[in-house]
């Protein structure tokens, strides 16, 4: 009897459930906004047309009133060999009626350069008609890069041997010139960074300093002085986004010859080390191997590389210790930024002259290798140069009064 109890309590347990359900569970539930999906449909077929070189595709979902601004950049866009371009969705906020405004992270590759995207966040605009989703408005994300070197022109690209150069604005002879440049700066820094990267590299070159900060995201005062900035992620591996030299070419084009071939592969040699450059490195080694690969093989000697410092020094004016990252901040005296890089170089040079190029480059690995800026030029001063940074920098200040005095 107690065993029949029980099962009879179950059954109206089992028939109170199914009743609930009925009332809950089973109402027809809330149709899913088919918004999301239509919006990624629609970006992965403009990005398939911008690939395709196909205006009419492309042209299909744009709104009329952006079409014009949005097929002259796909005209822009022409000369550039991209392997790779796409969207990805990451918000889509439906707007009063519609509309809608969405988030989505555009990722592009150079065909032969990149080994993995570009990547920059967008911000799109969307009107919906007549069950249709169309691009209003493209822009970029807040905190994103202000601009993409098509949005200042049109594109025109020169291909060298292991370079690509991408111009605004630039005349085709110049741009010529800088890929042979480039062309020269790739093996030089191969063979003193006989490390694994990708042997090749693109220049961005735009119109003016002031298209170079709109393409930084930053003033152009800050760079007005400087002939080249390399972006890219420090110790990103081979998934980080590729790195871009860009050029300034007003500060690029009052060099000479021999000028514009050391900053190339100065900037080359980042590009090079950009895996093995991380957090913890200081910006006094990363700059001096920079410099030290760029000087390697010019026959330049210290007083003729190094003449800002080398009149600090002949001034009584020598430094006390290596210089601290703030030391290389842009925008600043330019004269002691000249002193910053110097330093740093003469700081590799010692380690390249006095322990070998071998122990140079397994420093600088050491050094990058390490989990924080904390303790790890110790370490490295250490474990591979048996040395601690005090009797380095005392190393380092003699000899720079043998070399500059």
């Amino acid at each position: 009897m107690a065993g029949q109890g029980r099962g009879a309590g179950r059954r109206a347990a089992a028939c109170l459930l199914t009743a609930l359900l009925t009332l809950v569970g089973c109402a027809a539930p809330e149709s899913a906004d088919p918004a999301p999906e239509q919006i990624r449909t629609l970006l992965d077929r403009h990005a398939r047309a911008l690939l395709d070189r196909d205006e009419a595709a492309y042209a299909v979902a744009l709104d009329p009133a952006f079409a014009p601004a949005a097929i002259k950049e796909f005209d822009r866009l022409a000369e550039v060999p991209f392997a790779s371009w796409e969207y990805h969705l990451t918000d889509v906020d439906r707007q009063v009626g519609d509309r809608a405004r969405v988030r989505a992270q555009l990722s592009y590759r150079i065909d032969g350069y990149d080994p993995a995207p570009v990547t920059t966040e967008r911000v799109l605009d969307l009107a919906e008609r007549d069950g249709r989703w169309y691009v209003t408005g493209d822009r970029p994300a807040e905190g994103a890069t202000t601009q993409q070197l098509w949005q200042q022109g049109d594109v025109e690209a020169v291909q060298g041997a292991r370079s690509l150069v991408l111009g605004v604005g630039q005349s085709e002879a110049r741009l010529k010139e800088i890929a042979a440049q480039a062309d020269r700066a790739v093996p030089a820094v191969s063979a003193a960074w006989p490390e694994d990267w990708a042997g090749r590299v693109v220049v961005l070159v735009p119109a003016s300093v002031d298209a170079m900060g709109g393409l930084l995201g930053a003033p152009a005062s800050s760079y007005r002085g400087i002939a080249a900035v390399t972006t890219g992620e420090v110790g990103g591996g081979p998934d980080a986004p590729a790195d871009r030299v860009i050029v300034n070419p007003d500060a690029y084009g009052v060099l000479g010859d021999f000028g514009q071939q050391i900053v190339l592969t100065h900037e080359t040699t980042h590009v090079a080390t950009r895996s093995t450059t991380s957090g913890a490195t200081p910006v006094w080694l990363s700059e001096g191997l920079a410099d030290w690969v760029a000087y390697r093989d010019t026959g330049r000697t210290a007083a003729q590389a190094a003449p800002e410092l080398r009149r600090a020094v002949r001034e009584g004016d020598l430094p006390a210790g290596l210089p601290d990252d703030k030391a290389f901040a842009f925008g600043g005296d330019a004269e002691a930024l000249a002193r910053a890089y110097e330093g740093g170089w003469l700081a590799c040079a010692l380690i390249a002259e006095r322990w070998g190029e071998p122990a140079l480059r397994a420093f600088y690995r050491t050094v990058g290798e390490h989990p924080q800026r904390e303790g790890a030029v110790e370490k490295a001063f250490a474990e591979v140069l048996g040395t601690t940074p005090e009797a380095f920098t005392a190393d380092w200040r003699e000899y720079l009064r043998e070399r500059l005095g």
